[in-house]
């Protein structure tokens, strides 16, 4: 796996900077380099080499590092180059003045504007952002697209409390333990991840001895998806999947958008990172 970083969200100590000011500290086996998107100030994880390329894409709150289960299960059986962003405003990729589905896919078109096929995978945001991708109004080459876990059905309270959220400021933290309980909530990942692991430190961040979320409260103000919409927009065959347990969703509001849809069996909202070895069968009509 290589990965390049365009900002690093958690290192107390011995930061470098890279793209957009953010604070970095590259890992091992980091590639600098000049990779499309750091213009866009997106940190980026990326393996593989050759098509298609795969675009992963994560949900509101959480970073890249979901997928971090995936990446053997990519060596195996993915014959060509992977990336996975940090979207704008999240862990350590750079905020957008404003959020809408048209602005994240903008931002992150760029990864795959080269010419060479590319399959998107999002989740839940995420997958809204690949359904925008599909269009064509961005330059990406997109083959098809795979939405996971997307909430096509929101009600006015449910749209009144996401738009609380992005106006309130960030919540400061003295302890890293309590910021990675707040993390892990906010982003699903409750019960999936350990809070000490290095998964959620990317979705932190600290400064003069107080943490708080690497999330730009402002992108919670993104809204709800006209998927009728997108849908007819797409130039390219879609598939929506689903946890058999995601309670942000239901098989019949899939099925009544009039595309394929998917149930993954004994899983919930975050089906990605529960099992990635069931979810990335999502990807084998694309091998």
């Amino acid at each position: 796996m290589q990965s390049w970083t365009a900002a690093r969200t958690t290192a107390p100590r011995d930061r470098t900077r890279l793209a957009g000011g953010l604070p970095s500290r590259p890992g091992p086996g980091v590639r600098r380099g000049k990779l499309r998107g750091m213009d866009a100030g997106l940190r980026v994880q990326q393996g593989g080499s050759g098509e298609p390329v795969l675009l992963l894409l994560h949900g509101l709150g959480a970073t890249g590092e979901v997928w971090d289960g995936w990446r053997p299960l990519l060596a195996r059986r993915w014959p060509g180059r992977w990336l996975a962003p940090d979207l704008p405003g999240h862990g350590g990729s750079r905020p957008l003045p404003h959020y809408t589905f048209d602005t994240l896919a903008a931002a992150v078109a760029g990864l795959a504007s080269g010419g060479a096929r590319a399959v998107v995978l999002g989740h839940s945001l995420g997958g809204v952002v690949a359904l925008a991708l599909a269009s064509g109004r961005f330059s990406v080459p997109v083959q098809a697209v795979i939405g996971l876990g997307i909430k096509v059905t929101w009600t006015a309270e449910e749209l009144d409390r996401a738009q609380a959220a992005a106006r309130r400021p960030p919540a400061w933290f003295a302890s890293r333990e309590e910021a990675a309980a707040r993390y892990l909530r906010i982003s699903g990942l409750a019960g999936l991840l350990a809070a000490d692991a290095p998964a959620v430190d990317a979705g932190l961040r600290q400064e003069d001895g107080r943490w708080r979320l690497a999330v730009d409260p402002g992108a919670f103000a993104v809204g709800a998806p006209d998927m009728a919409q997108l849908l007819a927009r797409s130039r390219v065959p879609v598939t929506l999947a689903r946890g058999e347990h995601d309670a942000m969703n239901t098989s019949g509001q899939l099925a009544r958008l009039g595309v394929p849809a998917v149930t993954l069996p004994g899983l919930g909202h975050n089906a990605h990172v529960e099992s990635p070895e069931l979810s990335i069968t999502l990807l084998d009509p694309y091998r």
